[in-house]
């Protein structure tokens, strides 16, 4: 009988196997993952496949890899064919038996991943990127991402010469209940108590991976629902649909007369959500509806909430007059599930709409997070335009500003006079933040203060700075 080594508990643990030197500067790794254009490097075939590898050798518990299984899913882009079955190849090749939850949710994969006992679990998606990106996120056993060190590692195990072949190789086959499994999942997350009759759900599920969970979920629920955006063809993802498109949802609910709109991005870990009238909530809305009814019920894990630096002020305003507090991370979903686990908090997110109700899940799950705040509705018998009353938002202005290189911002002078004026102006009742996306060829510009048409002016400058620096 074979003798199995001793399996590490944890995956810092993991990195006590290799000797690999870390740099904090990644080459591979995003804010999100990996993440570029298809059949371009890194997402070549035989880039992928090396990647593969190489994320077994970091990520299996221990040298011995029979029986270990790997969790893989991906959203509907049409360049996911080819990479599923380049990363499929390389985790076998290394030994990993590969599990193909096919087209799924990336927070399924999370919850799949632990749910299965997995080694690590795989989503290949750009999110709310056009079809001809793709990307690569990795979770861990325990169903969340990655820390930034084990990144690293797998990075530098991609980039050095060692090779990662193995005598024996693993098997690829479906899972073919993974639909199935994730919905029951979510369902369970509902209060029992809760009825959902006469309501009606307009979903845009941006022709991507919740094309089947969300709808089958909200009937399970007994919810009257119509369907938009839930015929992907590989190249259709995110086009003029989705959560990036808020005047698109509005458009639905003003003409289906729901009195709640949905709407998902590629993989469906964020949510936009529409009330009866066609006005939007973002994350900030959903954080305090959700912050409200968890303080109300004593469920608010230490009184305090997690948001990142692009969140509105008026959240901390309405925080505080709950008694509760606001911490902030940096920008991602990653960023805001590590400081909730450092405060073992329950309730975080984004603006953008990744929202992490971590009693259930470990990662933002769009629709795990609709179905809280509808359940919400149905508990105080209000539509979402009363519920949102609550939130008072500072105004502010954002621009996403396309930039062909992600040069220092320390580097333009004239930039950075723009950005001293404004900080000037808004100095004790506003901020500005200017940053790079992570997932995008782009710069985000924030401003914050108590006069709209002052912040578009101070935009309007420094955004004609930045162009004429960077784009």
């Amino acid at each position: 009988m074979a003798v199995r080594e001793p399996r590490p508990t944890n995956l810092l643990e993991l990195l006590a196997l290799f000797v690999i030197p870390y740099s904090s500067v990644t080459q591979l790794f995003g804010t999100d993952g990996i993440r570029g254009i298809a059949n371009h490097e890194p997402l070549t075939a035989p880039s992928v496949i090396r990647l593969a590898q190489a994320a077994a050798t970091v990520l299996s518990l221990g040298q011995n890899r029979s029986g270990q299984k790997v969790i893989l899913g991906r959203d509907t882009r049409v360049s996911g064919d080819f990479l599923e079955a380049a990363l499929a190849s390389g985790l076998a090749s290394a030994g990993l038996d590969v599990l193909l939850a096919g087209t799924i949710p990336t927070p399924a994969i999370a919850y799949l991943t632990a749910y299965h006992q997995a080694a690590f679990g795989v989503v290949l998606s750009a999110s709310h990127n056009p079809f001809q990106d793709n990307g690569i996120k990795f979770f861990g056993p325990d169903g969340y991402k990655l820390d930034d060190a084990l990144e690293g590692a797998i990075e530098q195990r991609f980039l050095s010469s060692q090779s990662s072949s193995l005598e024996s190789v693993g098997r690829i086959r479906p899972l073919k209940e993974a639909v199935e499994q994730y919905v029951d999942f979510v369902l369970s997350t509902v209060p029992k108590d809760s009825s959902f009759k006469g309501s009606k759900i307009v979903l845009d599920a941006a022709n991507g991976a919740a094309y089947q969970t969300t709808p089958l979920a909200l009937e399970h629920l007994g919810i009257t629902i119509e369907v938009h955006s839930a015929e992907p063809n590989g190249t259709n993802i995110n086009e003029a649909c989705g959560s990036t498109h808020p005047e698109v949802l509005r458009d639905l609910v003003l003409k289906s007369g729901a009195n709640v709109g949905l709407a998902h991005d590629g993989d469906a870990d964020r949510i936009l959500l529409a009330d009866e009238t066609g006005a939007t909530l973002d994350g900030d809305d959903i954080l305090a509806i959700a912050a409200k009814s968890l303080v109300s019920r004593g469920n608010l894990r230490s009184k305090t909430v997690v948001a990142t630096v692009m969140s509105n002020f008026g959240l901390d305003a309405l925080l505080n007059e709950m008694g509760a507090t606001l911490l902030r991370s940096n920008v991602g979903d990653r960023h805001v599930v590590e400081m909730m686990r450092q405060h073992d908090l329950n309730l975080g997110g984004e603006q953008s709409g990744h929202i992490i109700f971590r009693d259930f899940t470990t990662t933002g799950d769009g629709l795990i997070s609709a179905l809280q705040v509808l359940a919400i509705a149905a508990e105080t018998n209000q539509p979402l335009s009363k519920l949102r009353e609550i939130l008072t938002k500072f105004p502010q202005e954002l621009r996403n500003i396309p930039v062909h290189k992600k040069l220092p911002f320390e580097q333009f002078p004239s930039l950075q006079t723009r950005l001293k004026e404004a900080e000037a102006v808004l100095a004790g009742k506003g901020r500005v933040v200017l940053r790079y996306s992570g997932t995008e060829p782009k710069a985000r510009l924030l401003l914050e203060g108590p006069d709209a048409d002052r912040l578009r002016t101070l935009a309007d400058d420094i955004q004609a700075e930045l162009e004429a620096a960077l784009a």
